[in-house]
Parts: C-alpha cells; sequence; structure tokens
C-alpha cells in the first residue's frame, strides 16, 4: 500500500512516522511518505491517486479547501467542514474524507480536565473580520457568536484552529487571558508556543499532536478497511515527540 501527505510546509509532519508503525502492526506491506505540494501541484497529486501510482493520501495545511474541489467525490462531513484532509482511491475515483472532525473529537475525549472545562460553554468564534466568523457559524449551523482577535479569552476554553505556532508563532498576545482551557491544533517542529504559556499557566491543554493521531487512526481505517492498531500509532508518536524534543 502506498501512501503520502501532501502540503506546504510538510517537513515536519509526523504522520509518516505514526502510519508506517500502523502499517507494520497489521502487517500490511507498504510506504508512507511526506510529500511537498504548492498550490499549483495539487491536480497532479489528486491525480497520482486517480491513476493509481498511490492508494491514498492525507492533506495537510494549506491546501485543505483546495482538495474539495480536486475530488471525485466527498463525503458529507467533508462538505459540510468546507474541507478534505484524506484521500482514498476507490475503483479509480478519488473520494475525498475530512478525518479532522474525528480527530478533535478523540482529541477531546483524551483530554480529560480539558473537556470538562469544555461543558456549558458557548461558541466564540475569533477572527479578523468577526463578520467572516458570524458567516462560518451560519453556514456550519451552528449556533455562536463571533468577536475579534484582541479580546481575552477570560472563562473560554480557547481552540487554536490557526497554523499559527507551527513556526513558532504566538497567539495574540491576549488569547489565554484568563483562559480555562486549551486546544491547539496546530503542531510545528517543535512545542507551540502557545502549549507552553498555556502548560505554564497551569490551563489544561489538548495538543495538536494528539488531534493528528485521532485523524490518522480514521485515515488509516478507511484506506485499510482495517482498525487502527491506536497502541502501536501511540508509541510511534510518543518517539517521536520525544526525539522532536531532544533535537531542540
Amino acid at each position: 500500500m502506498r501512501l503520502a501527505v501532501f502540503g506546504d510546509p510538510v517537513a515536519h509532519s509526523l504522520s509518516p512516522a505514526l502510519h508506517r508503525a500502523a502499517l507494520d502492526a497489521v502487517g500490511i506491506p507498504g510506504s508512507y511518505e511526506a510529500v511537498r505540494v504548492d498550490e499549483a501541484g495539487m491536480a497532479e497529486a489528486v491525480a497520482s491517486i486517480r491513476r493509481g501510482t498511490l492508494d491514498g493520501a492525507n492533506v495537510t495545511m494549506p491546501h485543505k479547501a483546495l482538495a474539495l474541489h480536486l475530488v471525485d467525490e466527498a463525503s458529507s462531513e467533508a462538505r459540510r467542514a468546507g474541507a478534505v484532509n484524506t484521500l482514498v482511491r476507490v475503483e479509480g475515483r478519488v473520494v475525498g474524507h475530512n478525518t479532522d472532525i474525528s480527530g478533535v473529537a478523540q482529541a477531546w475525549r483524551w483530554g480529560g480536565a480539558a473537556v470538562l472545562a469544555l461543558q456549558d460553554h458557548t461558541i466564540t468564534v475569533a477572527t479578523r473580520r468577526p463578520e467572516a466568523g458570524l458567516a462560518l457559524l451560519e453556514r456550519l449551523g451552528v449556533v455562536g457568536r463571533a468577536r475579534g482577535l484582541d479580546v481575552p479569552g477570560g472563562g473560554m476554553v480557547v481552540v487554536n484552529a490557526t497554523p499559527l505556532g507551527m513556526q513558532g508563532e504566538e497567539l495574540p498576545s491576549c488569547a489565554l487571558d484568563g483562559a480555562v482551557g486549551l486546544f491547539d491544533m496546530a503542531y510545528g517542529a517543535t512545542t507551540t508556543p502557545a502549549v507552553r504559556r498555556a502548560k505554564e499557566r497551569g490551563i489544561p491543554v489538548v495538543a495538536g499532536e494528539q488531534m493528528l493521531l485521532g485523524q490518522a487512526m480514521a485515515s488509516f481505517q478507511l484506506w485499510t478497511g482495517r482498525r487502527a492498531p491506536e497502541d502501536a500509532m501511540r508509541r510511534a508518536l510518543d518517539a517521536s515527540l520525544a526525539s522532536r524534543e531532544a533535537s531542540h
């Protein structure tokens, strides 16, 4: 089985370690490579799955929205999210899925204290333009409110759904002020500044690497029809994180 992850940047991705461990654990011969693909190259990358050069792939930032428009078919979750992160070859067609959704849910379950902090809270979308946040809520049919990025997150569980942190960027300085939890979906070559800052303040944290594991398990099942070997994948994740921290 030949698999890959498409993105730009992609060298930091932990997905190859997770999926190689998973393939080995269930006894499926195969490979999983990180492939840097720019926007112009995405159509050819998807076509490589269609013609069978690859059996499937993950898609990471910044190509998830574009991937939705390049597949032959998309799941209802992917269409609703407006993004595809998993490509599956089915009888010469490329089907797009969004396993980030199940990855988020799984990471919350693993998060323990952060999940408790989330209970009974109203969803607030913070964006550069609050009207864009309101439009997003309306499109998804989700009840919530919108605000700018310069408002403190007092009493909130802060969810970072942006790339901020992948390259060591900080969230807006007030984002964690008074926050009761952090779910940082971003991850990079080192622990993100937001995760470090939250831990220093004693704020419950779910890091992006946990979401990565959750969505990877769902992707693996889509490609193979086999239940993902969580223990093997978690060991690979832990080893990769330990190596990453040691090198920095």
